[in-house]
Order: structure tokens, then sequence, then C-alpha cells
């Protein structure tokens, strides 16, 4: 039969193309949301972070938040973590190779192998003295001298050395007199490695070397000073800070220690940029810091097009004592005594913006963006769109 120039068997042919269209573009909308790309969590997702996970904690940038920030850190300087005090160099220590003279009055007994002229009330006499070969002060921190015996040295002055020689000596030596110097020091002193001119041990004298004494002394820095860190290793305690900012605060130049060790470093510090940004990669930046507005302008800022300006986050693993006290109690630690937490900025907010001037970044954050929830409908709209159409083109074929 013909109806409409359209036989029943073409009708129910175009009946079950057009049911079978209408199944794949719903099959679209209901998987649409899982198949489109995304370049991380959206905005939603992060907030409720520290409801699934105990261990970060959420905070809202804000200026109270930058002071807290920026307090936390000026307080792990040199000054406050190695003190600023001075110390006693010019010690022995074991290893210092010494040499070590002794004279006596005439008529010399012991120490004659050496004659030395001297001049007494306008007549002339002649002193008897004897120098040893150069000693290097032993494990157990002593020295031997013949008619002297063991003198202890590590710890002492070598004029302190002198005088326990000179003390053994009485009534063995006619009128003794000792002199000790330390003519290599082996045993103590800093050692300076990096980026210097010349890595080396350099000796602690009674100048009381600071910081920048040593560094003098290994040459100075290879590299522009805004872009070298310091660290100083002694014993356990690691510190790190910009030479820069040595330079430019005296308390930061610190008295050294024997056996400290003094790193240059050459711009270690960078931040990640991830998500609706300008750019997404890492980042390197100088060692005197940049605040997170610079941070964010070096990487081109956020993407008009799908950044959503409510979404910006800081991911940092953050000193306990930079949050709010009633985030920073029961917060449990990384091995390394830190706390994880996303920092939020609310660009929205035009007051934010002084804050973002003030937040200093720091080495390894990441910087990331979500995506605004209007891009990803368009991105499902436009999903949903290809496919149909794709469909549409595909049932014309058929049909």
């Amino acid at each position: 039969m013909i109806f409409n120039g359209t036989s029943g068997t073409g009708l129910r042919r175009r009946v079950r193309v057009r049911g079978w269209q209408a199944g794949v573009v719903s099959a679209i909308v209901l998987s649409g949301c899982s198949s489109m790309g995304a370049s991380g969590p959206s905005t939603g997702a992060i907030v409720k972070t520290p409801q699934h996970d105990a261990r970060v904690r959420a905070v809202t940038l804000s200026a109270a938040v930058v002071r807290s920030v920026v307090a936390a850190e000026s307080r792990d300087t040199f000054a406050s973590k190695l003190g600023n005090f001075e110390q006693r160099h010019g010690l022995i220590g074991a290893g210092d190779v010494l040499d070590i003279s002794i004279w006596e009055s005439p008529p010399a007994v012991l120490f004659s192998n050496a004659a030395i002229s001297s001049v007494q009330a306008g007549a002339s006499s002649v002193a008897q003295g004897a120098t040893f070969p150069s000693q290097m002060v032993d494990a157990d921190g002593a020295i031997s001298i013949p008619f002297a015996g063991r003198v202890r040295a590590v710890g002492r002055a070598p004029a302190e050395v002198a005088r326990s020689i000179q003390s053994r000596l009485e009534g063995k030596a006619h009128s003794p007199q000792v002199l000790v110097r330390i003519g290599q020091n082996q045993g103590g002193g800093v050692t300076v490695v990096g980026d210097v001119v010349n890595s080396r041990n350099v000796p602690l004298t009674t100048r009381n070397e600071r910081l920048l004494d040593v560094l003098a002394d290994a040459g100075g820095v290879r590299q522009p000073v805004d872009k070298i860190l310091i660290q100083v290793t002694r014993g356990d305690t690691v510190v790190t800070r910009p030479l820069g900012a040595i330079i430019r605060d005296p308390r930061e130049n610190v008295p050294l220690m024997s056996h400290d060790v003094v790193t240059a470093l050459f711009q270690p510090y960078s931040f990640q940029a991830l998500g609706a940004l300008g750019s997404n990669a890492e980042v390197p930046f100088e060692g005197t810091g940049i605040s997170l507005a610079q941070a964010i302008a070096r990487v081109g800022g956020l993407q008009d097009n799908r950044a959503n300006i409510k979404g910006v986050f800081i991911f940092r693993f953050e000193d306990p004592a930079a949050l709010p006290p009633e985030l920073r109690l029961g917060a449990p630690l990384t091995p390394e005594g830190k706390v994880p937490v996303i920092y939020r900025v609310d660009m929205s907010d035009p007051s934010t913006f002084f804050a973002m001037q003030t937040f200093p970044m720091r080495d390894k954050d990441i910087v990331y963006v979500s995506n605004a929830p209007i891009a990803d409908f368009q991105k499902f709209t436009n999903l949903v769109s290809q496919m149909a159409f794709s469909v549409v083109g595909l049932v014309t074929t058929i049909s």
C-alpha cells in the first residue's frame, strides 16, 4: 500500500532508525560528564577535601592569614635557629698540626740544639732552645712532649697548651719558655661547597669568622646574589636563607662553628602551575622569593574563557605555626613536621588582590585554578552537539 509516497516498510525502517538515534543521543547525555576531559578537580571537590581527609586543612586567604604566614616565615632565620653570639674560635681540634718551640735560660740542660741571642739588663747571655717536628693532635686529643709527657690539646687555645707544657717542665728545665701555634688547621673549620668559586675548608680563627667571611674566603658565589640560597648545616639542624636577605640584614650574618657546612645553591626554588592558567609549567623563582600575585602573572594569568575566579588554590606543606589555632590543634604532621594545607583565593573580591601581593610563595607550591561551571557546561554541550550531528549524518546516509 502506498501512503503519501512512502511504503509501510520504509516507514517502519525510518521509525526504527530514529528510535536508534534517540537512544544514542540519550546515551551521550547520560555519559557526557564522565567522558569530558578536565585538568583537575572542580572547586566543589577541593572544598570538600578536608571532609574526606582529616589530614588536610583548608584556609581562605585573607590579610590575617598572610600576616600569620609571614610571621611564621620570619622565625625560620639563621639568627633564631643558629644563634647570633660570638663563638670562641682559634681552639685546637683533633687532627690539627701544631708547631712547638721550647727555650730555657743558661745554663741550658734539656733543650740545647739551637742558640738564640737575647739581651738582658745590658749584659749578653745565650738562651738554648729546641723546635720540635710538627705534631698532629691525635684522636684522643693529646700531644706528646719530651720530659712533659702527654698533654691535652683539644678544645684549648695554643697559649693554654703552652702554659701546661711549661708548668710540667718546671724543675726539669731552667726557666723554660714555651711557644705553641697551630701550623695547619685540619681538625676544625667550616666546609664551603656548592656554587662558589673554590669549594674548600675554611679554618676558623680568633677573628670569629661569620658566614659572609667564609663565603669570601671561598672566592664568593658564581651566580647573581638574588638567585643564590645559602644553606647552613650544623649537626641535625639545616637552615636555608636567601643570600640577598643575609646581606641586607646584619643579624643573619651569623658566627659559624667548627664542622658547619655552608652550601651555596643556585635558584633551587620553583612552583607548579596547573589548571585554567595561561600556561601549565614548573616555574623557577629567585631565592629572595616572589608573591602569589607575581607567580600568577608569570604564567600568563587566568584564562578568561574557562577559569573559575573563586577557584584559585595553593597546595602546600605548611609550618603549623602559620595556621590559625583552631586548625593547628590536633593537626597530624608529616615526617618533616608540616601540615598539608589548601589555601583558597577568591579573586572576585577586590581586597584579595592586596593579600596576594604579600602572600609569599614557597618551594614546591602548587597553584591550581579550577574550571568555571559554565566552562564545563559548554564543553558538555559542544560534545553533545558534535555527537548529535554525527548521528544525524549517519541516519541520513542510512535512510
